[in-house]
């Protein structure tokens, strides 16, 4: 063969493939989702008296066949001189989104009620055929939301994502406006008393999304048995019967091939060698990758079995102990407000790790996707919760259509993470018909939606009727629980610390016991001796004591004490030493540690050893 032809059929394979490759991507035309961040300064207007959604007749601007001009959603202003208009988005102050508005507006403190906000935008689709998705991480509490004066839709719940599509709505400039309400209501979830500041706002990302016309929509993997990897893709577009999709896990090599059904649908199982299991000691994550000829996601995820047997909880398939802290999202280093940063939420983890957690509570709520992705990357098994707390109304059909909606939607946002290990439906609610009935809907929803993870609801204790030392943990709805989780605050609202020297527990269950909460109060840096309520002291003697005490729990397998760092409720008012700040923290507000954290970091280090001799 001589060179010069070596060199020209070199140069025609070289053309070939490039032709090959160019075909591959025009006819597939893949392409991942694309964000486009709506964060930054947006407009608003306080309106308390909902003025900019109803006229002096109380009739609702947005149910009105002609809309006038004075509905803020219209987003108008004065024309001339002569204009009456009585609101102007385009000279009205800015809040930064995402944040909360209590914190960012001196004067809009302890606001509860109604706020405008408006964003506006220009958006040109990368591919026409294109669709696009208004996506907000969460909004406090109840959101109404108009794009180009229209009305596109509602959502219920302060703590959740929810999307609505906007393909055909788009314009070249657009005005995008959000009604906020964060009243407090006794039907609501949570109800109208809770123990945590009533944050009012749009508190998380809001974000464009643009996929392809036939996307993939959802998906879902968990982990079966040992080394079997099992799912479902869910596609829609017009496109989305029939479609081939592939998954792909380049560390543990396979690549499936699977094919949706008529509503779009597939399921998927396969066979893995040498996995590599998520643990706390190792929280090992995964690229997938999910393919269709128009459409590509991806995602880091973790593979881990969580199950129990008798008393014992076992992470694939060996005994754990729950290291825990409960945790609020709540801003750390910043005298409070909503968590919106992923760096804020790292602090709070990475102090829990200082504490030797292998596991935290969030409570009482949805934590953003920051922190549950955070708690995969830093191996910290996590409590997700929804904010069914105290004493809701149970008997009503609103209340509980809104605790199934929030606790489908954190569910289904967060299946994928490999760090939550419990769900919790509820916080100390008073058992009863009606309580009972409506926690086991709860239970048998999360079941059909995850049945791969654990369910729970912290419980209470009460004392016995005839021996004042005797504790019973004694709950129907423990009979359908995983695990029997309980608060208790022996030595704090249920006499002093030496009282938990003379208690005794009868738990009746065959299950695993863990504390969901106990605790006491201390202001960070008042000192004095361990009677002197408020003091570091006085905490400290009761973590040694309480700690003590809850050994004496033979199906103990856990804790999360309340809580990790003060946080502010308006239920707390006590002058100097409170003063709207919940002081049960190991952590006062500046960041500084409190004596009691020492005393349970000294415990949760001895536990370590003990579960790694006896494994």
């Amino acid at each position: 063969m001589n060179l010069k032809f070596y060199k020209e059929r070199t140069w025609y394979f070289y053309l070939v493939l490039c032709g090959l490759f160019c075909f591959q991507l025009s006819s597939g035309a893949q392409s991942e989702h694309i964000n486009t961040s709506l964060n930054g300064k947006w407009r608003y207007i306080v309106d308390p008296y909902e003025n900019g959604h109803y006229n002096y007749r109380y009739e609702a601007f947005d149910q009105m066949d002609e809309v006038p001009r004075s509905a803020y959603f219209m987003d108008d202003k004065p024309e001339h001189k002569t204009d009456g208009l009585e609101y102007n988005f385009d000279t009205s102050q800015t809040i930064l989104v995402p944040g909360d508005w209590n914190t960012q507006v001196e004067k809009l403190f302890y606001y509860e009620g109604t706020l405008w906000y408006r964003r506006k935008f220009s958006y040109n689709k990368k591919q026409q055929s294109n669709r696009v998705f208004l996506k907000f991480g969460a909004v406090n509490y109840h959101a109404e939301v108009y794009l180009n004066g229209k009305k596109l839709g509602e959502h219920v719940g302060g703590f959740t994502p929810f999307s609505f599509e906007i393909t055909n709505q788009l314009q070249a400039v657009n005005s995008l406006i959000v009604k906020v309400n964060n009243n407090r209501k006794r039907d609501a979830v949570p109800t109208v008393n809770t123990d945590w500041f009533n944050y009012g706002g749009i508190t998380r990302s809001v974000t464009l999304e643009e996929v392809a016309q036939t996307y993939i929509k959802d998906y879902t993997f968990k982990l079966e048995g040992d080394n079997t990897i099992a799912g479902t893709i869910v596609l829609d577009g017009h496109q989305k019967k029939n479609q081939n999709v592939t998954i792909e896990i380049p560390e543990l090599k396979p690549i499936k091939t699977i094919t949706t059904d008529a509503k779009g649908v597939a399921a998927f199982e396969f066979k893995v060698k040498k996995l590599q299991k998520w643990s706390p000691e190792n929280p090992k994550l995964y690229r997938v990758s999910i393919y269709t000829n128009e459409d590509k996601a991806t995602d880091n995820i973790g593979f881990k079995t969580i199950t129990t047997d008798g008393p014992d909880i076992l992470l694939n398939g060996e005994s754990i102990f729950l290291r825990g802290i409960s945790i609020h999202a709540e801003s750390p280093l910043k005298g409070g407000g909503r968590i919106h940063t992923k760096e804020d939420a790292r602090i709070l983890l990475q102090w829990a790790k200082e504490l030797n957690c292998n596991y935290v509570r969030l409570a009482h709520y949805p934590h953003s996707e920051d922190m549950v992705q955070l708690a995969d990357e830093m191996g910290l098994m996590v409590w997700s919760e929804i904010p069914v707390y105290w004493t809701i109304t149970w008997g009503n059909p609103g209340t509980h259509k809104n605790a199934m909606n929030q606790l489908t939607e954190m569910v289904t946002r967060d299946k994928n993470r490999a760090s939550i290990i419990i769900w919790s439906v509820a916080n100390e609610t008073p058992p009863g018909a009606a309580r009972n009935k409506f926690l086991a809907d709860l239970t048998k929803r999360v079941k059909e939606l995850d049945n791969t993870r654990l369910v729970s609801a912290a419980m209470e204790k009460h004392r016995d009727k005839t021996d004042c030392d005797l504790q019973i943990v004694e709950d129907v709805f423990a009979d359908i629980t995983d695990i029997v989780a309980f608060n208790e605050y022996v030595g704090w609202y249920d006499g002093l610390p030496e009282y938990c020297d003379q208690v005794r527990w009868k738990i009746p269950y065959n299950k695993p016991v863990v504390i969901s909460e106990f605790g006491g109060g201390a202001l960070q840096g008042f000192h004095g001796d361990a009677l002197t309520r408020w003091s570091e002291e006085y905490q400290e003697d009761m973590y040694v004591r309480s700690l003590r005490m809850l050994e004496k729990i033979p199906q103990l397998r856990g804790m999360t004490p309340w809580i990790l760092a003060d946080f502010r409720s308006p239920r707390r008012m006590l002058p100097v030493i409170q003063d709207g700040w919940n002081r049960k923290g190991l952590i006062g507000e500046t960041g500084v540690k409190k004596k009691a954290f020492w005393v349970l970091k000294n415990y949760y280090d001895k536990k370590q050893e003990q579960y790694k001799i006896t494994r």
